[in-house]
């Protein structure tokens, strides 16, 4: 688009929530913020049991606390992580140099793509732990829902981030064809003769200089009168 840079206009225009939030990019990132809040919260709530004899709590996936620790760790990172990047978005309008948003893009393609990995990754952890947990570790199947939707919302999460990281993407391909106009400048002074010159050529032998009559019938025509005459008197 003309005008723009990495997806967004020129620095100093005005704010509009309406158009923020219908951006693909803002919509993907609140989804990723509210489905880490559901990993977080299920795991932090429901997801330590017990035995009724036993008074020690343990993880409800296979009593392995990484796995419990894993969910709680990357859901509470990733939920800070979507508040930084929307505030980004907030601000990345008003970023006037295009090589700090350049950056800023980047940033985004890359961790957006990290953070799919990271929860591929612990989407298959907490399923096989969820997997081989037994039965008598939790006889009243106690917590249940909470680590299925921990489960469920970590897959989730694998696209949303993935498609961040390609929206990311698009900016980062749109931004290396808009931004032109910074890579581009031209000097207006060396560009002055395709635009016309609007003062006298001068030539070494003096014929174009001070032609005309400026003043009543005189003209200056040379030097001590050798080639181009002298001073005519009138």
């Amino acid at each position: 688009m003309e005008g723009m840079a990495y997806g967004a206009g020129k620095a100093g225009g005005a704010f509009n929530p309406i158009t923020f939030f219908q951006q693909p990019h803002t919509i993907l990132r609140i989804l990723s913020w509210f489905f880490s809040i559901v990993i977080f919260g299920s795991i932090a709530n429901e997801g330590y049991v017990n035995r009724p004899d036993e008074a020690q709590e343990f993880c409800i996936f296979n009593r392995n606390q990484n796995a419990c620790n894993y969910g709680l760790f990357m859901g509470t990172l990733a939920f800070l992580c979507c508040l930084a990047f929307l505030a980004l978005d907030v601000y990345f309008p008003q970023i006037s140099s295009v090589k700090d948003r350049k950056k800023a893009v980047l940033a985004d393609v890359g961790v957006s793509a990290f953070w799919s990995f990271m929860w591929f990754v612990g989407f298959c952890f907490l399923t096989n732990q969820w997997q081989v947990a037994k039965q008598e570790d939790n006889p009243l199947r106690e917590g249940g829902d909470a680590a299925r939707a921990a489960i469920t919302f970590a897959f989730f999460s694998i696209f949303t981030w993935a498609a961040q990281s390609f929206f990311g993407y698009q900016r980062y391909k749109l931004g290396a064809d808009s931004a032109l106009f910074s890579q581009d400048y031209i000097d207006p002074s060396l560009d002055a003769g395709a635009a016309g010159d609007p003062y006298t050529s001068f030539t070494a032998g003096g014929n174009n200089l001070g032609q005309g009559d400026p003043v009543g019938g005189s003209s200056y025509q040379g030097i001590n009168g050798e080639g181009g005459g002298g001073y005519q008197e009138y």
